[in-house]
């Protein structure tokens, strides 16, 4: 098992998240990078760390990052189930990243196929940092349980056409970019995800079934709600 830090509430978790991917992108920069390449995911948990983030890293640095992300919903930009959506509002617009260095996913072409074509051409070999949460159903990304996604071997971006949650039409990065990229952090909150960490990080389960053991050797913050499943197996 990777890297796992216990926080008391969503809160804390959401603090302690924008610090270290602030410190990441200060490391990275600091040592002559030219530039960052940040994935980052949807979904409830990591919008707090977002709008935390935005004022945690300066704007020189801002300039270097490059956001792209980990996966979308077939929706426009401008729809409220858009990943690039929200974190336009919470994180893009108010630290004032350049457009220029947001690779959205143009999810709402019709061509999906087409689209993680060209998005798999857009990702830099091997992404400095990638932002995930995970499922009840532990899914992560938008990698879900018996998804041919999840036992993709070869190609970094796919379609996702049948999608347990709706929209049913995504797409997303593969394990093998979770696999080659420099960090992962997974972020984590609530009771109701404690038995999804519990089956990633400590069941046998195949990742297929729990494609969030993916990243299970990777950084993992989640809350104490988060936790009981990882302190209490039997779950009771």
């Amino acid at each position: 098992m990777g890297q796992l830090r216990v926080l008391e509430n969503a809160e804390g978790l959401a603090r302690a998240a924008a610090t270290l991917i602030a410190q990441h992108i200060s490391v990275v920069l600091g040592a002559g990078g030219a530039r960052f390449g940040l994935a980052l995911s949807g979904g409830r948990t990591p919008l707090s760390t977002y709008e935390m983030l935005a004022a945690a890293v300066g704007a020189d640095q801002w300039r270097k990052v490059e956001i792209y992300f980990a996966d979308e919903r077939a929706v426009p930009p401008d729809h409220p189930d858009s990943n690039y959506g929200v974190i336009r509002q919470v994180l893009i617009e108010p630290a004032h990243i350049p457009s220029a260095n947001v690779k959205r996913i143009p999810a709402e072409e019709p061509d999906l196929e087409a689209v993680a074509t060209q998005y798999e051409n857009r990702l830099p070999p091997a992404l400095d940092l990638i932002v995930v949460g995970i499922g009840e159903d532990g899914h992560t990304a938008a990698i879900f349980p018996g998804s041919p996604a999840a036992s993709e071997a070869v190609r970094r971006v796919v379609p996702v056409l049948d999608s347990p949650k709706p929209p049913a039409q995504r797409v997303t990065i593969t394990p093998r970019v979770l696999r080659e990229a420099r960090e992962v952090l997974m972020l984590a909150t609530g009771e109701e995800k404690a038995e999804a960490v519990w089956r990633a990080l400590k069941s046998e389960t195949d990742p297929t079934d729990v494609p969030a053991r993916l990243v299970r050797e990777r950084e993992w913050l989640i809350d104490e709600e988060a936790s009981s499943w990882h302190t209490a197996p039997e779950g009771g």
